[in-house]
């Protein structure tokens, strides 16, 4: 797997670590779940998403620099690592609408949408889960 110098650095994580960023993800996820507010809970999955990423990516002994442009840069080595291309999709759709709340003037995001993003990021975790084998 290569990864991108200008948005990735070398830096050698511990199991724990990598376990704790995972868990960052979780803690997200869980808010998702419990809110019932449908921007709260979209809000909440994009950060999970956003956060199992990095945890994924941790475990290759990368960590993720604070660059313009690097939520696509996670999202996409996410997709490759996972060999997922539906998170491309459906993860740069998520951090579109997000950009659009935070700098367009925001955006209505109904129930059902909520729930199905929702229901995706849950998905991916999983597979973040099974891939870190913790």
């Amino acid at each position: 797997m290569k990864f991108d110098d200008k948005y990735f650095k070398d830096f050698t994580f511990t199991k724990e670590q990598v376990r704790k960023n995972f868990e960052n993800a979780l803690k997200d996820i869980d808010i998702a779940r419990q809110d019932k507010i449908p921007d709260v809970k979209f809000t909440y999955s994009y950060d999970a998403l956003i956060k199992g990423g990095i945890a994924l990516i941790s475990r290759y002994n990368k960590k993720v620099k604070s660059a313009p442009g690097h939520h696509i840069k996670i999202i996409e080595t996410l997709a490759k690592i996972l060999k997922d291309d539906s998170i491309e999709a459906i993860g740069g759709a998520m951090r579109s609408k997000r950009n659009v709340d935070f700098y367009d003037g925001g955006v209505e995001v109904t129930e059902k949408e909520a729930q199905e993003y929702l229901g995706y990021v849950d998905g991916i975790l999983r597979k973040i889960k099974k891939a870190l084998d913790i």
